[in-house]
C-alpha cells in the first residue's frame, strides 16, 4: 500500500512539473510575441509619446523575458 501511495506521489509530481513548463513555455512564447508586435509597430512610424511608451514597454518585457525564458 505504502509502496503504490509512492508511485502515486512521484507520478503526480512529474505531471504537475511537466506542467509547470509547458505553462512557463507557453508565457515566454506570449512575452516574444508582444515584443515583435512592438518592433513592428515602430516599424510603422510613431509619435515621440508614442515612441516613449513602447520603448517603455519593450524594457517591461525584456526584463520578463529574462525571468520567464530561461
Amino acid at each position: 500500500m505504502r509502496v503504490l501511495l509512492l508511485v502515486l506521489i512521484i507520478l503526480s509530481s512529474v505531471a504537475l512539473a511537466a506542467d509547470d513548463r509547458r505553462d512557463r513555455a507557453l508565457h515566454c512564447e506570449e512575452i516574444k510575441q508582444k515584443v515583435r508586435f512592438i518592433h513592428s509597430r515602430m516599424r510603422a512610424g510613431y509619435t515621440r509619446a508614442e515612441g516613449e511608451r513602447m520603448e517603455e514597454e519593450l524594457r517591461r518585457l525584456r526584463a520578463l523575458r529574462a525571468k520567464a525564458c530561461r
